[in-house]
């Protein structure tokens, strides 16, 4: 009888460090898991933040090509960076007439901005990507005549039919009554675009 209460003993025994030693290693898998998470949460944590805090955003020039536009994201909007060709430029010439507001003197954008290229030099174009109507996605039509013969390019709203031309002016006709906004934006380096800050600072 005492060998066998020796027996049941042990097996309890057995029985409860089995028990311990598979706590033991579920809870050390558990905290090794989280360690182990670490380094990716921090990957993205930054960037989630500085989007959440509107930080700006640096895009590359380089990798986008004559007659192309590119849409980062800049405070959770679409930025419409177009890369202009020198036909482009001119086609931005001529219709101030069929224009609401060529002058940009009631639209949105910073002083460097206010010209009738609405930019800082001729070749790349910033707006913010949404239409001052009622917060579409316009889209790009680029082509001279793709919205009809007297069509200089630029870009067509298909909510409401707001047009703008290749400086984002709004065309006469258009629901929208301003034009497109222009984002604070700086060139820190050749081939470099800043959207969000500029000599003043971030974009308040």
């Amino acid at each position: 009888m005492a060998d066998h209460a020796g027996v049941a003993g042990g097996d309890e025994v057995d029985l409860s460090r089995r028990k311990f030693l598979t706590r033991a290693t579920i809870a050390t898998g558990a905290v090794g898991a989280v360690f182990a998470a670490v380094p990716f949460i921090e990957s993205w944590s930054p960037s989630e933040r500085a989007r959440a805090a509107g930080e700006p955003v640096l895009f590359d020039l380089s990798k986008l090509d004559p007659g192309q536009m590119a849409k980062p994201v800049w405070r959770r909007q679409p930025i419409f960076v177009v890369r202009r060709t020198p036909d482009m430029v001119k086609r931005i010439e001529g219709h101030d007439a069929d224009l609401k507001d060529p002058q940009s003197l009631h639209s949105e954008q910073p002083p460097y901005a206010k010209n009738d290229l609405r930019s800082r030099n001729a070749e790349f174009l910033v707006l913010i990507g949404i239409c001052t109507h009622l917060g579409c996605l316009p889209k790009e039509h680029f082509a001279a005549g793709d919205l009809g013969p007297s069509w200089p390019g630029g870009f067509h709203c298909p909510c409401h039919g707001s047009r703008f031309d290749l400086a984002g002016r709004v065309f006469d006709g258009s629901p929208a009554s301003v034009n497109l906004r222009v984002p604070s934006y700086s060139f820190p380096k050749e081939q470099l675009l800043l959207i969000g800050a500029d000599e003043k600072g971030v974009a308040s």
